[in-house]
């Protein structure tokens, strides 16, 4: 039985005091969360080791955004593996699409980076997902298909336990948009069945794949009902603990 995750990503939102107020919100109103819908907040980089104390003992697990595609060194402004698991990082996201867009990030870089995160015994939620030229043009199964094939096919079945997919349809971030339920379900499903051609439907069946488009409390509960949408990454619903807890009740 794959898990349920509700993953709230902060992006560069709150200040410090503000996070680890929202943090404590998102521990005391979690309680009321079934057990088998696990709870993520991915946080700033500053925010992570106050946060941390925040979290501790709680069912609340502690992600980052990103990380270095180095272990350590000369590399300025850049946050290793091994910094994150030293504050309590459970996981990392990798490969959102903010990152590829602004930032150039590659499919190439991000095979370091989960080489990186998952030998440091970090949990991995790898993004992917098109924008809308390539929606529009029909390109999207073709999109998410090279950037699976591109980065976990450089995985074991072993290593795919730690992996979490979450498919981002980048023309429905922060632009009000979200893709149908069936829309979300057909890609999903294809997401699955891609990682199905390289480590058996046993492993694929057992790997959450989440949904990451403007998801909110008035949506999730239609979008979760669907066989391959485990669950749900959060952007600015997660900002506020009432609305993401309402999308964790979703289930």
């Amino acid at each position: 039985m794959r898990k349920h995750i509700v993953a709230g990503n902060w992006k560069m939102n709150t200040t410090v005091p503000e996070g680890i107020a929202l943090a404590k919100a998102v521990v005391e109103e979690g309680a009321q969360v079934p057990a088998d819908v696990e709870l993520i907040i991915a946080t700033p980089y500053p925010h992570l080791y106050p946060v941390a104390e925040v979290v501790k003992g709680t069912r609340v697990a502690l992600s980052a955004e990103n990380c270095a595609d180095k272990e350590k060194g000369a590399y300025t402004g850049e946050v290793s593996v091994s910094m994150l698991t030293s504050v309590g990082c459970q996981y990392t996201i990798l490969g959102h699409s903010e990152r590829r867009q602004y930032y150039g990030e590659t499919d190439e870089k991000l095979v370091e980076k989960v080489k990186l995160a998952l030998a440091a015994g970090l949990k991995v939620i790898l993004c992917v997902g098109e924008n809308l030229e390539e929606r529009e043009a029909g390109k999207h199964f073709d999109v998410c298909a090279a950037q699976i094939k591109n980065v976990l096919y450089n995985f074991t079945a072993e290593d795919m336990k730690n992996v979490v997919v979450a498919y981002e349809p980048v023309w429905a971030i922060g632009t009000g948009k979200t893709a149908t339920a069936e829309q979300a379900q057909e890609i999903h499903a294809f997401i699955r069945k891609t990682l199905a051609d390289k480590f058996g439907a046993a492993v694929a069946e057992e790997t959450s794949i989440l949904y990451g488009g403007s998801c909110k409390p008035s949506n999730a509960k239609e979008l979760f009902a669907q066989k391959d949408i485990d669950g749900g990454l959060i952007g600015g619903a997660a900002l506020k603990a009432p609305d993401f807890i309402g999308i964790a009740l979703s289930f």
